[in-house]
């Protein structure tokens, strides 16, 4: 916990764990405005990491959704194993 504000903890998430959060929503198929909701971002951190993940091909777009590819699900696999 890296600090605290008006005696609430806050936690910040590492890059990993965004981008695991990211290609979690996206396993099926989801929208940018969906992913934004379930990954708690704002638009802004959300289109840097999915450009990133898009750019790894981690996850691709296609007909207007974003979704994890075979490479971003065993990406995703090993992250959360190696995850402490």
């Amino acid at each position: 916990m890296n600090s605290l504000w008006g005696g609430v903890s806050i936690k910040r998430r590492s890059s990993i764990d965004i981008a695991i959060d990211i290609l979690r929503v996206a396993m099926n198929g989801s929208k940018k405005t969906h992913i934004i909701s379930e990954a708690n971002l704002n638009f802004n951190i959300a289109q840097k990491y999915l450009e990133m993940l898009n750019e790894k091909e981690l996850i691709k777009h296609e007909n207007g959704l974003f979704i994890t590819t075979n490479k971003g699900k065993l990406f995703q696999k090993m992250a959360m194993e190696l995850k402490l």
